[in-house]
């Protein structure tokens, strides 16, 4: 269990942060993801942050690759720099030894499905060409089908794993708000069974590897892409109590992106300690 934690006072400090929160999993920004701007680590930088994972025993990390990719562009720069972007996130995780780095597959902007996830499978192919990246493997993320977003059906992300030539380094990250947004319902026992054996017959359990667990603020099927505290959304706490109590997602990292205040009240441990109480004595 984990959260997703700042960078801004250092890499190493993001650790130690997730740390105090009772974490045992991170994820993180590499580097400012607001901006095209990349960031070469230091040594130091290096040595720190692995230094801060031995002192508090947490070695399961996931990088987040900034929102501004776009693997699916038709727009020549864009797509280019969104190719140098996750070469360079892939080489700076695998760097500080970070197991998973995230990617939101892109949008086509009106190309098409079937143009945009062509564009997305040769952008990764040629990625993984020029970088090996040793002991990190890219994690494509569900999506809420949000605009020309791809990743909102089980189906575009088959279709990107089918054409990856080292399928190897790359697997999937489900994110319960997204998925909700998308149209699979998981608040009920029925309902909730019914989307994993789809997403098991579609992509395949075994593909999972990282779990983003976000309550929604819209309704089920709304395609909007909004975060809300944990049995606070229209998801609903039932849905959570299922994921946390599934043997089968008992060893793959769990991180929340809900928002992080409540007002005054800094909410991470609210919505930590809430999944933690699920958990089967």
């Amino acid at each position: 269990m984990g959260a997703h934690f700042s960078i801004a006072r250092g890499l190493d400090r993001a650790v130690r942060t997730a740390a105090a929160h009772g974490c045992t999993a991170l994820q993180i920004f590499t580097k400012n993801a607001s901006t095209w701007k990349e960031r070469t680590l230091l040594p130091e930088e290096i040595d720190a942050f692995k230094a801060a994972q031995r002192a508090t025993g947490i070695t399961h990390v996931a990088a987040h690759a900034a929102y501004l990719l776009n693997l699916a562009s038709p727009e020549p720069g864009k797509h280019r720099m969104s190719l140098d972007a996750l070469r360079q996130e892939l080489e700076r995780s695998s760097a500080l030894g970070i197991a998973h780095v995230v990617l939101h597959p892109g949008n086509h902007m009106g190309a098409g499905e079937g143009e945009g996830i062509q564009k997305i499978i040769a952008a990764i192919n040629g990625v993984f060409d020029a970088c090996r990246a040793p002991g990190t493997r890219l994690l494509l993320e569900t999506t809420a089908g949000q605009g020309s977003s791809l990743g909102g059906r089980f189906e575009h992300l088959r279709s990107i794993l089918d054409g990856i030539f080292d399928p190897d380094r790359v697997a999937v990250c489900l994110d319960t708000s997204h998925i909700f947004a998308a149209g699979y319902d998981i608040r009920t026992r029925e309902a909730y069974e019914k989307t994993l054996a789809a997403f098991d017959d579609i992509i395949g359990l075994d593909r999972l590897e990282l779990i983003h667990l976000n309550d929604s603020k819209r309704k089920l099927g709304s395609r909007v892409d909004r975060h809300e505290h944990v049995g606070e959304g229209y998801i609903g706490m039932d849905a959570f109590r299922f994921i946390m109590q599934e043997p089968r997602f008992e060893a793959i990292p769990k991180i929340i992106e809900t928002p992080k205040f409540k007002g005054a009240l800094e909410y991470d441990r609210v919505n930590l300690d809430r999944l933690r109480a699920l958990v089967n004595p």
